[in-house]
């Protein structure tokens, strides 16, 4: 009998996930292609305007936020508050502590990664890797340290714009829709009413 109900819920378990899984391979070709694209720009800017050890415009975090923004459009942390508004608010986080902090690198790095978290959350604007955008800007090394507060408009708010730009084109083909809520809402205009 057990063995009989362990069956039956495996093989809802595996339905279930493979449900899950079963996405259109359109969507497969359009996550790629947006992809591709808003890291190939950053990394063209990259080898256009440094020398090819730099680095400096790509940052290890835009990885983690193209999984979101090209991978899972719907996520509410995805969407182009949590986006801009996480990594730039860990950049300065992550700039300050380090300014302040420089030297005990352990302190440093927890305390930019904790910061960037809270003030994400109050903020509503969580997006992830904007911990590890706070974490490069205290370990990203002589580079990152001589940029200072330049850190956050390049590259990061740079970079971002680029990953949002692209996020723009290529999730709004098909039936895809970002960001989830309009950017712009249109206001209704006001009921006067007339006093007589």
């Amino acid at each position: 009998m057990p063995r009989r109900i362990i069956r039956k819920q495996y093989r809802k378990a595996r339905y279930i996930l493979y449900r899950e899984t079963l996405i259109d391979a359109k969507e497969h070709v359009l996550t790629f292609i947006g992809s591709f694209v808003g890291i190939g720009l950053i990394g063209l800017l990259n080898s256009q305007y440094l020398v090819a050890s730099d680095n400096l415009f790509l940052i290890g975090s835009f990885g983690a936020s193209s999984v979101l923004v090209y991978g899972i459009i719907n996520s509410p942390l995805a969407q182009p508050r949590n986006l801009i508004g996480g990594h730039v608010i860990s950049a300065i986080i992550g700039v300050t502590v380090f300014k302040l902090f420089a030297g005990e690198l352990w302190f440093a790095c927890a305390l930019a990664v904790s910061l960037s978290i809270v003030a994400m959350q109050i903020t509503k604007t969580l997006h992830p890797p904007g911990g590890a955008t706070a974490l490069i800007a205290v370990t990203g090394g002589k580079k990152i340290e001589e940029l200072g507060y330049l850190y956050v408009l390049s590259p990061v708010l740079t970079g971002v714009l680029i990953l949002f730009a692209v996020a723009l084109i290529f999730n709004n083909l098909r039936h895809r829709k970002y960001p989830s809520t309009p950017i712009l809402k249109r206001r209704r205009p006001l009921k006067v009413k007339s006093q007589v």
